[in-house]
């Protein structure tokens, strides 16, 4: 059974881009969010494998008198993001929310006195 998804909002791919740089590939991010069907998700996505790129990569390079390069802050920084956008608000809407899962649940039992007979 196939849902239907509507496409990015303006709202939330405002959003999208403001997460992650306004030279993103809108094409990509409505790829994305039909596979997703959350925006936050995606978000969580493309700062995931920025992430993953960058640790790739040695963080630190230096070449004595000639050049010294350190990435970590920019790790940091991307960490940073990425819990920002994991914890944060996000236009979502609609029963796919992914909030719902991350809200606690509480669960009520009623307990009755049972009595045993031989």
């Amino acid at each position: 059974m196939q849902r239907d998804v509507n496409p990015v909002d303006e709202f939330q791919r405002s959003w999208l881009l403001a997460q992650l740089g306004p030279d993103t590939d809108l094409a990509d991010l409505e790829r994305r969010f039909f596979r997703l069907r959350s925006v936050r998700a995606v978000a969580l996505e493309v700062l995931g494998e920025r992430r993953a790129k960058l640790l790739a990569d040695p963080l630190k390079v230096i070449v004595d008198g000639v050049v010294t390069m350190d990435l970590q802050e920019n790790l940091r920084g991307l960490e940073r993001q990425i819990e920002q956008v994991r914890h944060g608000p996000a236009p979502e809407g609609g029963p796919d929310d992914e909030d719902d899962a991350l809200d606690p649940v509480i669960e009520v039992t009623w307990l009755a006195v049972t009595r045993r007979y031989r």
